[in-house]
């Protein structure tokens, strides 16, 4: 009988959670398992899991072939490293003491991939900063550059206020001139009074006389 290891989904919408089981090739993919052999969550902070080591190697021995996604986690937890050993036909002694190399060396990945992602997360929060200092300085820069426009805007004002006080000028300036001018009629008025006044009382007694008697002469 060919048999698979491979992962059955379980769980609600959205909230995966799968089942390590070994199940015959031929059935359909909910079909029954042979028996389940662990577990893993992958909405779990770390990814967590739990696998029968013994029971996995018991039927990798009888002949069953895990998919990639099974094989991956066969190999996070180990069981692939200790499966290969056997396969080089290594005794128990010798592959304790490979496991144990195994496990020192899965340890300072995990480190170094801790390392890193705290790294990643300083670097992101910097980042993260100085967007924000970008822009506010951005907003500042803009504020400081309308303020200078409003003092513009305002000193542009100022000229209006300059020419209606020209205008008013010029209005007096109007009336002041017609008063002028009305005084200056007035007085050429005057004058000519005079100057006819002074004309008549310059006319020789002699003239009065000849208008009289060409008065006389026409009667």
């Amino acid at each position: 009988m060919a048999t698979k290891i491979r992962l059955k989904r379980i769980g609600r919408r959205n909230r995966p959670f799968y089942r390590l089981i070994v199940i015959d090739s031929r059935k359909q993919r909910d079909g029954a398992a042979i028996e389940e052999v662990g577990w893993y969550n992958p909405i779990d902070d770390g990814h967590s899991y739990d696998l029968k080591g013994d029971r996995i190697l018991h039927w990798l021995n009888h002949g069953a072939v895990p998919t990639n996604a099974a094989h991956k986690l066969m190999r996070r937890a180990g069981i692939a490293h200790r499966w290969h050993l056997i396969q080089q036909g290594m005794d128990e002694a010798e592959i304790d003491k490979e496991m144990k190399k195994w496990e020192l060396n899965r340890e300072d990945v995990l480190k170094v991939r801790a390392v890193k992602k705290e790294t990643k997360e300083v670097k992101r929060d910097k980042e993260k900063v100085s967007v924000d200092a970008k822009a506010g300085g951005g907003l500042k820069s803009k504020e400081d550059s309308e303020a200078p426009k409003v003092e513009e805007q305002t000193e542009s004002i100022s000229p209006v206020d300059e020419n209606k006080e020209s205008i008013e000028k010029l209005k007096d300036g109007d009336k002041a001139s017609q008063d002028n001018v009305e005084e200056s009629v007035a007085s050429s008025g005057n004058n000519s009074d005079e100057e006819n006044i002074a004309v008549e009382e310059s006319v020789p007694e002699d003239a009065i006389d000849v208008e009289e008697d060409n008065s006389s002469e026409e009667e």
